[in-house]
């Protein structure tokens, strides 16, 4: 049987990579990195519950690979550089044939965005992931929520929706073909965090956030803490490939207030546009132009044509989501 340090030792030490911001990792009481000079440290944590925010059996690769992720994610919202992160983990038992694949999935990410593992928990209970992670960007230049102003233009990265739409399937709410859920389901379990988009767009976006609890929801944040309103396009939503096969109102319903898309949502003078899509094509992502702020509060959604439309705001809340 593996103790909590064989765990460790076999599946989460790695040596620091020699020149790189971690000076201190895993083995120790506290990890040390060094962020640039002149730049501000940028943390976040975030949790993943079995039951709550993945499926019980969900498969271990994909949930490495998804708790990194939702954190990147947020340093991707600040235009920050990945340092380092922990990793707190509650496991039921100590199993060689789940930590293998889910330590894989974890570090693959982790290595495509040069970031390392420097420290963390482990214990026995009910299966709880929680990382921490550290980046680093000037602070005059982090994309924070609340630098908006009226008449900026209003982006997103990437698509909407599909993420949405697997979890409907997998709920039985809704019936996809198994091509399409599995397909929709990388959405769900795979995102694909813009961190290189974050960074291209430091000096251009004038606020962002990404998008983890359904559009209306997380760009209301973002509206709020800058003091704004903001029209938004329905017609220019950039749908999911497998939510674009399906009826108009799912469609709209799955962009504006799905889940997990894990896409960034910014604001940026229009006078940047073209400045946008250059960080775009850099950073080898899609973005597309849904709307602009506004001096009256609130959020409006209308068609292509100016018409306001009726929508429910249901982005999700972990209190007030049975």
């Amino acid at each position: 049987m593996l103790s909590e340090f064989d765990l460790i030792a076999r599946y989460f030490t790695r040596l620091p990579r020699s020149g790189g911001p971690v000076m201190l990792g895993v083995g120790d009481d506290c990890a040390l990195l060094a962020p640039a000079a002149g730049e501000s440290l940028a943390i976040s944590t975030d949790m993943l519950v079995e039951g709550r925010h993945f499926f019980a059996g969900a498969d271990a690769q994909a949930l490495g690979h998804k708790a990194l992720a939702v954190n990147l994610s947020d340093l991707a919202a600040m235009g920050a550089r990945p340092l380092g992160f922990t990793l707190a983990l509650a496991l039921p038992a100590a199993d060689p044939a789940w930590l293998e694949p889910f330590a894989r999935g974890l570090l693959t990410l982790a290595d495509a965005h040069d970031i390392a593992l420097v420290g963390g928990d482990t214990t026995r209970g009910p299966l709880n992931l929680c990382i921490t992670v550290f980046g680093s960007v000037p602070f005059a230049q982090a994309l924070r929520r609340d630098g908006a102003h009226a008449d900026d233009e209003i982006w997103i990265s990437g698509t909407l929706g599909d993420a949405r739409l697997a979890l409907e399937a997998l709920q039985g709410k809704l019936t996809l073909t198994s091509d399409r859920l599995a397909i929709a389901q990388l959405r769900l379990d795979c995102p694909q965090p813009r961190n290189a988009l974050g960074i291209a767009l430091r000096g251009i976006a004038t606020a962002a956030i990404d998008i983890s609890d359904g559009l209306l929801g997380d760009l209301g944040h973002l509206l709020e803490r800058s003091g704004v309103g903001a029209v938004l396009d329905a017609d220019a939503l950039p749908f999911g490939a497998m939510l674009s096969l399906e009826p108009p109102e799912r469609c709209r319903a799955f962009a504006l207030n799905g889940g997990d898309d894990y896409e960034l949502c910014f604001a940026a003078p229009a006078q940047c546009r073209q400045a946008v899509l250059d960080a775009a094509l850099q950073a080898g992502v899609a973005v597309a132009r849904i709307g602009r702020l506004t001096r009256e509060r609130g959020i409006r959604v209308t068609d292509s044509a100016g018409t306001p439309l009726t929508v429910d705001s249901l982005s999700f809340d972990h209190f007030a989501t049975p």
